[in-house]
């Protein structure tokens, strides 16, 4: 398949490298921007442009992709000096994919406007593995009419779902960090309760598989426990960006979350003692070190 459509992609991390990798066999020219050139450069063997500058990757870009790691970082970068938004086409559109703030989204979507360029914010779930197979959870917001002629593009990533307006992807974002930060520390305390209380924490997430308490993440992140395998699919220090600005929105709110209040306090914990870096299923390893179960 080849299509004439241009996509500029800016960040080649653990997430945006393999989506600009399923978009360039998609057949759209790709070009991308990575702060750091040579983590991007593997990425030319499929026929990815690297560019030096973010400018120089959108411009002429019919679609400009964002998967920066904050909303400061997509502010600076999107609106700063050499902004990205200055750059683009009239008429194009940009698909901020990064999870940041509902706050930064609007902003950006009322800056777009002014440049006459359409705007959906499009953070997603599924982690590394979710990128690389093309079946992530893509919440999005913008209007539905941008939505609907950009659904092919994000389509070759994943569940494209259209849940607001601008901001409302973001909005859903953080209901699933959410979901999943509570979901980590339940297993994770599950798990330990089990083996500390005398049975087989491997047999018991098996006995508990096809239950109620079933979940992607008792099966995926459970067995990461189980295992040690903390290599980053999605890192605590994210997830704990994610949850505490989840917080500083329901104050904003005046909403009372208790339990994603404490999750947050033990990933900012986890953060604090140099697991940041490691996967977020390494919450357990917090837990252990309040019960003094490691060192």
């Amino acid at each position: 398949m080849t299509t004439n459509v241009t996509i500029g992609l800016l960040g080649t991390g653990i997430m945006g490298a393999p989506m600009a990798v399923r978009l360039a066999r998609a057949g759209y020219v790709v070009r991308v921007w990575n702060r750091s050139r040579d983590k991007a450069a593997p990425l030319e063997t499929e026929g990815v442009s690297v560019c030096d500058a973010p400018t120089q990757a959108v411009r002429s870009a019919d679609v400009v992709i964002v998967m920066l790691s904050s909303g400061q970082v997509c502010d600076d970068i999107l609106l700063g000096d050499d902004a990205v938004l200055d750059a683009m086409t009239p008429g194009s559109t940009l698909i901020v994919m990064s999870s940041i703030p509902v706050e930064n989204a609007r902003h950006q979507a009322d800056e777009a406007e002014k440049r006459g360029i359409h705007y959906l914010d499009a953070p997603v779930s599924g982690g590394e593995k979710g990128a690389i197979d093309g079946t992530l959870a893509i919440m999005v917001g913008g209007e539905p009419a941008t939505f609907d002629a950009l659904r092919p593009v994000l389509a070759h990533l994943g569940n494209p779902v259209h849940v607001g307006p601008a901001g409302s992807g973001e909005l859903a974002k953080l209901a699933n960090q959410m979901i999943v930060g509570n979901t980590i520390a339940t297993v994770a305390e599950a798990l330990l309760l089990a083996e500390r209380g005398g049975a087989d924490p491997i047999k018991v997430r098996e006995a508990l598989m096809g239950g109620f308490a079933d979940s992607t993440i008792l099966r995926a992140h459970g067995q990461r426990m189980l295992d040690g395998d903390f290599q980053p699919g999605g890192p605590a220090k994210w997830q704990h960006k994610d949850t505490s600005t989840a917080m500083a929105l329901s104050d904003s709110l005046q909403l009372d979350l208790p339990v994603t209040r404490l999750v947050d306090a033990l990933f900012q914990a986890m953060v604090e003692h140099g697991d940041g870096d490691l996967d977020h299923s390494g919450l357990i390893r917090e837990l252990r070190r309040r019960n003094a179960l490691l060192e």
